[in-house]
């Protein structure tokens, strides 16, 4: 019998915990999301007059740890959170597309970036 309990435990416990996170969800309704409160601070630092480092840094904190996730969020995906959020709703952050290049690096120096391939090399390149 004390078998059974084992396999019967194991179900309800996979149950529960999928409850607790929709009810977490459902709790949080009107509330901005993560990528959202990220867009905001970064923006409006931004805005302000800060440089990206600063902003980006101040946005990212929040994402990461505001994220109901298991894993941590990568800045990557968190620069992708805010520039979705930027995107689905411009006109709550006005004057801010002209900053989301520097999430991927479009604000480093000439030196810094990485070259393009040239175009003879691309040319081919969906030629099968």
């Amino acid at each position: 019998m004390t078998r059974n309990r084992h396999w019967i435990s194991l179900p309800l416990t996979v149950i529960g915990i999928f409850f607790t996170g929709l009810w977490g969800s459902l709790g949080h309704a009107g509330v901005p999301e993560t990528g959202e409160k990220g867009a905001q601070i970064y923006c409006f630092m931004r805005t302000s007059g800060n440089d990206h480092e600063v902003s980006w840094k101040a946005a990212y904190a929040v994402i990461k740890r505001q994220t109901n996730s298991l894993f941590k969020t990568s800045p990557k995906h968190g620069a992708v959170m805010i520039i979705e959020a930027v995107v689905q709703d411009p006109n709550s952050y006005q004057d801010c597309g002209s900053y989301l290049g520097d999430l991927f690096g479009a604000s480093q120096s000439d030196s810094e970036r990485i070259e393009a391939p040239s175009q003879s090399k691309n040319e081919n390149r969906y030629s099968y």
